[in-house]
This record gives C-alpha cells, structure tokens and sequence, in this order.
C-alpha cells in the first residue's frame, strides 16, 4: 500500500491507533513508512510514553513542565533500561526483551491479593521459579520477619502507584531483581526494607516513604523514577557501579544519597551493563560554548589580549564610563586626608607665586628644548608598529578584556579533568530532584560518585565530599541552601563543572581542609555570604567559572587557603571580588575582576597571594586594597577605570607591586596610607563561613608555619612599588602617607590629574629612584615637612607646575628635571637636604630653588636656560640663608653652542642599571625597563584603611 495514496494528516489518524510492536513493524516497511511513524512524536508516541505504568514524565522530577526533544527517543532509552535485570548469562547478550521471555518457556506470572493465588507475598516467594513475575493486586503486605529473594523475580504493583504498599523488609540473595511500581515502607523492626550484598536490583516507579535502601558491593542497583520522601534515602556502600535516574528525594533527616567507602575490587554481571547505559547519556560536559548569565554579560572592557585568549571587543569611553557612574565631581576636586586635596596648595608652596610656579601671567614656551623623549621607559609611551598607542599613553581606558574559557577548552588542556570528565564512577545519579531536606548526596572514606543535571533546593546542602572521595558534578542546579551548597573536606577532590550555583545562605561552595577539588565553567551567583571560600588548608583550581551577585566576596581566602584562581569572571558583587585575609594564600591570574562594589581585590591580616596578570577596573571603590598585614606580589595586572583608587596600600602591609598599569582610576593611582581599620571589621570578618551547621572548627592545627608559607617567595622587608603605569589617574599619581618605608623604583607616572607624587608623611625613608614622572596636571613631586625622601636617578619631564617641591629632609641627586611649567626644583622650610648632580631646565621661573631657613648643599647640578626673556635666577638662594651651601654648579644659556644634549648620561631613568645594582625579572607581556633596585629595612608603624574598602 502506498503513503501517498491517503493524505498524510488521514494517516496520522489510522497510524495513531497501533500499538507498539505494530508501529515497529511498520517502520521497517520502507523509508516513507519510517518517516511517518517518525512524524507521530508528539501523539501517538508521546501518548504511549506517558501511558507507560512503570516510569513517568521524562523530566520528571525537576521540569516535567518541559517537553523531551523526542517523546520516541525517550520511550526509546525507557525500554532500554528497563530490560537490565534481564541481561544475566551469557545467552542473553542482545536479545529484546520479549524475545528473552519467550526463550523462556517456563516463565509464569503469579497473582498475589484477596481472591488471588497467593494471599501473601511470603507464599507467593516461596514457590516463584527464575524469572517468574508477581502480580501484587492492591493492598497493603506486611511481614513481620525479613524476607528472603531466593532466585531472580519480578515483583510488579497493579494499579495506579500508591495502591500497591509493602510493610517488609527484604534481602536479595539471588543474581538479579525487578520491582516496580510499588511503596515500600519501613516494617516495625526495621527502618531498611531492601538490601543486597552481590546482586544487581531494579526499581522503577517505586516509592520509599521512611525506609532506607541499602546496597553493598559488589551489589549493583538500578532506580528510575522513584521517590524517597518521609526521610527515606539510600545507602551505598562500597558498590562498584550504580544509576539513579530521575529520582525525588525529599525531606531527608540526614542525607538523601549517602556513597561510603572505595568501590571493592570484585565485580557483579550487571556493572558492564550499567556502564554502557551510563555511555548513552549525552556526552558530560563537552559543550562547545559557556554562556553568560542572563542579564549579566560576561564581558565589557579591559586590557590588551593575552596570548590564546578569547577577546571581546566593545567601544567604551572614560567619558562614557564617568556619564554612567557620576565621578567628574569626584574627580575634579579628591579629598580623602583631612587637611590637604590635590586641589589645594601644600604647605611650602606660600611663596610660589613669585617664582614661576603656580600663577604665571605670561606663559613661555621653550626657546630650545633639550631632547628628553629617550630615556629609558620611553618604549612604553612610543606608539606601536601599528599605529596604535600602548595602554600607558592613551588617553582612553583599555577595550577589550578575554572571555572564559568553555569547558571543552579547559578539558582540552587539563587531561587530569578530561579523564574525570569521560569517567564512570561509582554511583551515578542523574536528573533527580533533591529538595527539603537536611542534606542531598553525602560522600565519605574513599567513596566515588557522579551527578549530572540534577536539582539541588531547599536543603541545608546540597553535597559534601569528605576523606579522600572523589566526585564529578557536571550541569547540576544547586540553590537555596540553608549553609553552603558544596562542601568539600579532608582531601576530598573531583572535578565540578558547568553547574549553576546560586541563592544560598552560606558560600556556594566551600573548601577546606586539604580538599583539591577543580572548579570551571560554573556559574555562580546570588549567594547570601561569599561565592567560593577557601580556607584551612583548602586548595582546588578554580577556572573560567562567572562569579557574580554575591553579597560577600565572590572568592574569599582565608586560613592557609592555597586555590589556583585563573581566568575568572568576578563581577557585580555587592563586597570585594577576591578577598584573601588571615593568611591565605593563592595563585590568583588572569581573571577580569569587575563593576564590584567594594575593591577588586582584597588582601588583610596576612594575605599572601600571587596576584598576576588580572584585569581589575569599573569598581565602585578601589581596584586592589593592600590592608593591614597583607603582603603578596601583585604583578603584571591592568587595575583602570575605579571610581575610587587604583591600588590602597596600609603602612603595615607588605606587598611587592611589580609591572602592573594603574590607569584611568577616578581618584589616586596609588596610595599608601597609615590609618587602621574600622575596629567593627574584625568581628565582621570573624562571622564568615567559621562555622558548618553548628560546628566551631580549631583552625590552629590547620595552619602551616611562617616558615614553611614564605620558603619559595622572595623576601622583602620593605614595601616595594617597581615598573609600574600610573597614568591618567583623577589625583595624584602616588600618594603617600605612611609611617614606614617604602621604596618606589622604575615607575612611569604620567598625565595624572593631580601631581605626580606627592609625599605627606615619611618618618621612615621613602625611596623615589629612577622613575619617569612626566606631564602630569600639576607639579612632578612633591615633599612635605618632616618627611625623609630620596630622589634618584629620576626623570620629571614636562609637568604643568613645578618639577620638585621640597620641604622636607633627604637627597635630591642626579635627576633631569625639564621642561616643567614652574619651577625646577625648589627646596623651602626647614629642609636638611642634599641636591646633587641633578640636570635641571625650567619652563618658565628658577631652576634652583632655596626659600627659607634650609639646611644642606646644592652643587655639582647642571642649569640651563629655557627662555632668553625669563628674568627669573636659574640659582636663587634667600639672602638671609647662611646654612645651605652653593658649591660647584653649571648654568648655561641659550646662547651655549652646540646646543645643550643630554648623553652622557642620556636622560634619565636610564634604560640599564648602574653598575653595581640588581636587576628585577619581569614577564614579557610588560615591557618595562628594569633600573634600580634599593634594599631599606622597614619598622613597625600605624596601619591605615581605603575610605571606600574594607573586609566583609
């Protein structure tokens, strides 16, 4: 008979009246035949799946709302499954099952009821052949001894589920089992009605209320659409192999799915048969792309590309960036120290005016500009081949920023999780909905589990993996829980991937003591306390996961806390991004850090992380904070566009900042101040996730010594600011308030609103040495009263005021001071001071100088003359001053032939170190010139705190 004769529609109608084994027949009549069975999904095969009394909706239970893609391919992978408990001997490697029961003839089906065969199911079991079926007619059974399943059986409920109830409990002696629809419920002498010790049991649609499922390897189990509910749950201990398939677990008094111990070494018939039923779910985790979260684009603005990263691009201003945050106020007018703004004058400026510095009524141009524009960090204000500026001379933030890397890629070059990802472990639970209750899955000593795509809600957690226990979360959901969603302990480890984590009470996940778990591509989001914590000896990789909407920090370090934290997105959370605190430690790179309301990056209390190659910007505070004891090495970063500051450093903190770009932050680049924390922080901090459901954990044992923590970092015993960008900041470039030393060396400092660097206090020596500070919106540097500063060997080139103000004690020696607006050096007040060997050429006023009672010498310095008509002393000294020695300096004028070059040496910094002094190594994505290097000890001083950040 042909298709085409009848309408299609026609029959569609006829087809839908077959039932199975007719519809298979027909789809081997031919390829026509075929695709218009096939065209019946969403009728007749979808009416026969539904229609099926042993499983139910395909998503049930998490999305039965939701339709499959193939109502045939999921009644399909139904008989699939179904016919596992068939599959004992070696007769039966392929057959379906019908064909299997017909092989058998001596297969019988018993009755069990009123009226029945048998009126108990104790006498029915005691009769029943290999593979007889037992029809229970509705009722309820009860036992009141342990039952005994002797050879292979089928025990079937008939009716709807719920008419079927068995008050028994049973133990399978026997190869193989099949139960289906039926309610198992705990007898009176005990609380486990099934267990099996080498067997392989099914369940399909069954429901356990109360009672407790126990399997033990090398027994095997096989549960599909079943409930657990009343406290019910199941216990595997040691099995090899299990699959649990959309199953409910509900109001557990412990943990729904307990897996404990190492799976033995000896195996049933059923685990090859559950392995390739486990193969033919869709592939775990290899998905081509990771999504951002709804509402939450994954990328918006950064740095330059790094190499192999994935690079987004979008078109954004610092115009667009201050429209939208409302900083030009902020901006236009810094205020943080009480009594000074980088608005205002500092003290010792009083007598400016007359020298050139400030109020200027004619503006001179240089009649010959000495050449400058070579000095040894001019590479990094030079465009690029093509054409293109680098991110330290352009006056727009940066554009582009990577995207996370997708799981597939992070698999593909981390064969450790490839192998976990590909793996069966030994028990699999997937699709199934976990849901009020007190825990879901609980691992322990070795145990070994799998979970994919299951629903995690309302539960005080959701997992916790303890002793060693290995376990692989692939596209769960796990969301408002009481404490934290995923626990892991004591070695645990794993790999838990691609899983949405959001809207708990505690941490989203939370790691500790010596568990290593990897983490990537999760989003996680929402959560009441931090995203991840890491604390007690806690490591893990955390990779290319979005951590975004959390109340607390989205990755919080503390402890001795030890995790990798790469390629991160970290963004739009309510406290810090990353806070590391009370000795934790971490290797934190190239993650994008943003739009999050407190700093980027947190470090207190002896934090000591490896901050590296991180995108850092958009925050509405500051970018990194340095507080009280922290320490680190924050190197290679891009820290821009913050409303508040680029980097805050605490006088007591002890950090190294090496080649990283400060740039377009809304008030100073860097500061380091001397205040100390708010006092209410420390019991603030005391509150974060210490304690798990109750329990009060003794952290001292936990600790590794001082010795052991700092064994492969380089020892600094003074804050150390080297080969860093500081540009196109709101204020001062480097603002320093500090009681304890601090050494500055081979910075570019430029086109800052404010001055280059302003020192307000330095009872400790603050070393400026062989940095480029150039045409910033004020004067170059500033020192005020009472402070001890060295400058050396630096450039300040073309600032709008003066190039140094100086007004407290130290060294100004061999420095090029030109082409600032005012005046080139000018030392007033009270100042012990020496000024040596220093070029200096002024815009417009003196070269030189000395206002007020000095005390010191200036000579050996070199003058020259910018403008013919500048009436102005190159050299001026007060005439009352007989403290201050003029001794052997050069002023030369315009009219010295040939012209005045700098060459030997050539301007400053210089590109090489003088002889004599260490070299720093510095990574190749940032080209800055090593110059110096100063030791200086540091001692104990105040503390100080960022206006705007501060720990949890």
């Amino acid at each position: 008979m042909e298709v085409g004769s009848l309408p299609v529609e026609l029959w569609r109608v006829i087809l839908a009246y077959l039932p199975l084994p007719d519809l298979g027949r027909c789809c081997q009549v031919c390829r026509a035949w075929r695709e218009l069975i096939l065209s019946l999904d969403n009728t007749r095969w979808r009416q026969l799946c539904l229609g099926c009394p042993e499983c139910r909706h395909p998503n049930w239970p998490s999305q039965p709302h939701l339709e499959p893609p193939s109502w045939r391919e999921a009644l399909k992978q139904h008989a699939l499954a179904t016919r596992t408990w068939t599959q004992n001997g070696p007769e039966l490697q392929s057959s379906a099952c019908l064909l299997f029961f017909r092989r058998r003839k001596d297969r019988r089906v018993w009755h069990v009821g009123p009226g029945c065969e048998f009126e108990t199911l104790r006498g029915a079991l005691g009769v029943v052949g290999p593979y007889d079926r037992v029809v229970l007619h509705p009722g309820v059974y009860e036992e009141q001894a342990e039952v005994a399943l002797k050879v292979p059986v089928e025990l079937v409920g008939l009716g709807r589920l719920g008419e079927v109830a068995l008050l028994v409990c049973m133990e399978q002696q026997c190869p193989t089992a099949r139960l289906c629809n039926l309610v198992f419920m705990p007898p009176w002498f005990s609380t486990v009605v099934y267990k099996t010790s080498w067997g392989h049991v099914q369940l399909d649609n069954c429901n356990f209320e109360g009672a407790q499922l126990q399997i033990r390897g090398p027994g095997t189990c096989q549960a599909r659409f079943c409930s657990f509910s009343q406290g019910s749950s199941a216990h595997l201990l040691g099995v090899v192999l299990s699959l649990f398939d959309s199953c409910d677990f509900s109001g557990s008094d412990t943990a729904s799915v307990t897996v404990e111990g190492p799976p033995v070494s000896e195996r049933n018939w059923a685990c090859k048969h559950l392995a390739a039923l486990a193969r033919t779910f869709p592939s775990c985790g290899l998905s081509e792309h990771n999504s951002s979260p709804k509402g939450h684009p994954a990328a918006s603005t950064g740095g330059h590309q790094p190499p192999g990263g994935n690079v987004k691009k979008e078109s954004i201003t610092i115009g667009d960036w201050k429209r939208r945050t409302g900083v030009d106020a902020v901006c236009q007018r810094t205020v943080i120290e009480d009594g000074w703004s980088d608005g205002e004058r500092s003290e010792g400026e009083e007598n400016r005016d007359e020298w050139g510095a400030n109020n200027t009524k004619k503006h001179f141009t240089l009649e010959y500009k000495i050449p400058c524009d070579h000095h040894g960090l001019s590479h990094l204000l030079n465009p690029r081949p093509d054409g293109s500026l680098p991110l330290s001379s352009s006056p727009d933030p940066p554009s582009m920023i990577p995207d996370p890397l997708t799981l597939q890629q992070e698999l593909n070059r981390d064969p450790e999780a490839h192998m976990l990802a590909a793996s069966t472990l030994g028990s699999i639970l997937r699709r199934c909905l976990f849901r009020d209750g007190k825990g879901g899955v609980h691992l322990s000593n070795y145990g070994q589990a799998r979970l994919e795509e299951n629903v995690f809600r309302s539960l005080n957690y959701a997992v916790r993996c303890i002793q060693n226990s290995t376990i692989v979360m692939l596209r769960n959901e796990v969301c408002e829980c009481r404490a934290s969603g995923v626990f892991l302990r004591l070695s645990a480890q794993g790999l838990i991937a691609e899983n949405n984590i959001h809207s708990n009470g505690e941490a989203g996940l939370d790691i500790r003591k010596g568990a290593n778990p990897t983490i990537v591509c999760n989003k996680i989001h929402s959560g009441l306390r931090s995203g991840v914590v890491v604390l007690g000896n806690g490591k893990g990789s955390i990779r290319s996961n979005q951590i975004y909407n959390n109340k607390e920090a989205g990755v919080y370090i503390l402890f001795s806390g030890n995790p990798v934290v790469s390629g991160n997105h970290i963004f739009q959370g309510q406290a810090a991004g990353i806070a590391i605190n009370e000795n934790g430690r971490g290797m934190i790179t190239e993650n994008v850090i943003r739009e999050n309301q407190w700093g980027g990056v947190d470090i207190r209390r002896g934090g000591d992380p490896i901050l590296r190659n991180n995108y850092i910007c958009y925050g509405y505070s500051d970018g990194v904070v340095v507080g009280e004891r922290g320490r680190g090495l924050i190197e290679g970063n891009q820290v821009f566009c913050n409303k508040g500051c680029g980097v805050w450093v605490m006088s007591s903190s002890l950090p190294q900042l090496l080649s990283n770009y400060i740039i377009h932050n809304c008030m100073y680049g860097l500061a380091v101040f001397c205040r100390k924390d708010p006092e209410n922080i420390e019991g603030r901090e005391g509150q974060e996730n210490f304690n798990e459901e109750g329990e009060l954990f003794a952290w001292d044992s936990d600790l590794d010594s001082e010795d052991e923590r700092h064994s492969a970092r380089r020892s600094i015993s003074v804050a150390l600011v080297e080969s860093n960008c500081m540009s196109y900041n709101g204020a001062v470039g480097l603002y320093v308030k500090s009681t304890e030393a601090l050494n500055v060396f081979a910075n570019l400092i430029n086109c800052n609103r404010g001055l280059g660097i302003a020192v307000l206090q330095s009872s400790q020596l603050t070393r400026l040495a062989t940095n480029c500070i150039l045409e910033n919106g004020r004067g170059g540097v500033a020192v005020e009263k009472d402070c001890r500063v060295e400058l050396r060997g630096n450039g300040i080139y073309e600032n709008s005021g003066y190039g140094v103000s100086f007004s407290g004690n130290g060294q100004i020696v061999e420095n090029d001071v030109v082409g600032n607006r005012g005046c080139g050096i000018q030392v007033c007040g009270t100042a012990d001071i020496k000024v040596m060997r220093n070029r200096v050429q002024p815009s417009q006023g003196c070269g030189i100088a000395v206002l007020g009672p000095v005390k010191g010498v200036v000579h050996d310095n070199i003058l020259f003359q910018g403008h013919r008509d500048n009436r102005k002393a190159l050299l001026h000294m007060d005439p009352g001053n007989e403290s201050c020695v003029l001794r052997n300096n050069s002023i030369l004028s315009c009219t010295s032939v040939p012209p005045w070059v700098m060459e030997n040496p050539p301007p400053r910094p210089l590109a090489s170190s003088p002889a004599g002094l260490s070299s720093s190594q510095y990574p190749s994505g940032l080209g800055i010139s090593v110059t110096t290097r100063i030791g200086a000890t540091v001692e104990s001083g105040c503390h100080s705190g960022s206006m705007f950040c501060s720990i949890l």
